[in-house]
């Protein structure tokens, strides 16, 4: 198999001793997909079942196959992502593993199943339709970012059809959005339980959320302590070496 076409290089996951197919023209993934890789909570045992939603190349299965024995199955729209996403699951032999299906989110509960999975992760477009700019004009990164197929409600709805009831979801996405984020996990039968802010540095605003349901979850949130990505000094913080690079 060829692994690598045009621009696409071979990047490593540190942490996980793994390698990941990206693309600067086409799609490269950013601190958001670790953070949910490690953030959410996940069967360990071979006989759980994952599903990750809006997959782009497979960062978050390759990050989630690292922490658990559970088959993983990543859902991506765009046939040139699922298709990046295919070739670095071959690579790090992981195909036994990590099935990669090319499809509307929207579609994978009737495609997948429903109620049949033990957790779902998902990175969903973070800005709406009408945010959308011409510095974000490339039509793979303007998918990946703004809500032109799949909107908030429609990622949240699939997701709880997908789980089975005490099935846990996990979700990334911008602080402004939380209180729609909750309210729509809420209508949809995940109750919130953990949720983490990130700030970019101490004294910033944060700019990113991490927040974790469970299907008809009895009511009860954990706010865990807030993790800053840089030092005064731009160096990444140690909680995030660890992360990004492992044990230091």
């Amino acid at each position: 198999m060829e692994f690598l076409q045009g621009d696409e290089r071979l990047d490593y996951l540190l942490a996980e001793d793994l390698r990941i197919i990206q693309s600067p023209s086409v799609f490269s993934f950013s601190l958001d997909a670790v953070l949910l890789g490690k953030f959410a909570g996940i069967p360990l045992s071979s006989r759980g079942k994952i599903v990750d939603l809006c997959a782009g190349n497979g960062v978050i299965p390759l990050f989630l196959s690292a922490r658990s024995k559970a088959h993983i199955t990543a859902v991506e729209l765009q046939p040139r992502l699922a298709d990046m996403a295919r070739r670095s699951v071959s690579y790090n032999e992981l195909e036994a593993q990590i099935t990669i299906v090319e499809g509307d989110v929207n579609d994978a509960p009737a495609t997948l199943g429903v109620e049949k999975y033990d957790a779902v992760t998902c990175n969903p477009p973070y800005f709406l339709a009408h945010e959308l700019t011409e510095k974000h004009s490339n039509e793979h990164h303007a998918i990946a970012r703004h809500e032109l197929h799949l909107t908030l409600d429609q990622a949240i709805f699939a997701a709880s059809r997908l789980l089975k009831q005490g099935g846990k979801a996990s979700f990334v996405h911008r602080p402004e959005r939380m209180l729609d984020i909750v309210t729509l996990m809420r209508k949809y039968r995940l109750e919130p339980k953990r949720m983490q802010l990130v700030y970019p540095k101490r004294g910033k605003e944060a700019n990113t959320i991490l927040i974790e349901g469970i299907k008809d979850g009895k009511a009860g949130l954990k706010v865990l302590p807030p993790l800053f990505v840089y030092e005064d000094n731009n160096e990444y913080t140690d909680e995030v070496k660890v992360l990004l690079y492992g044990q230091q």
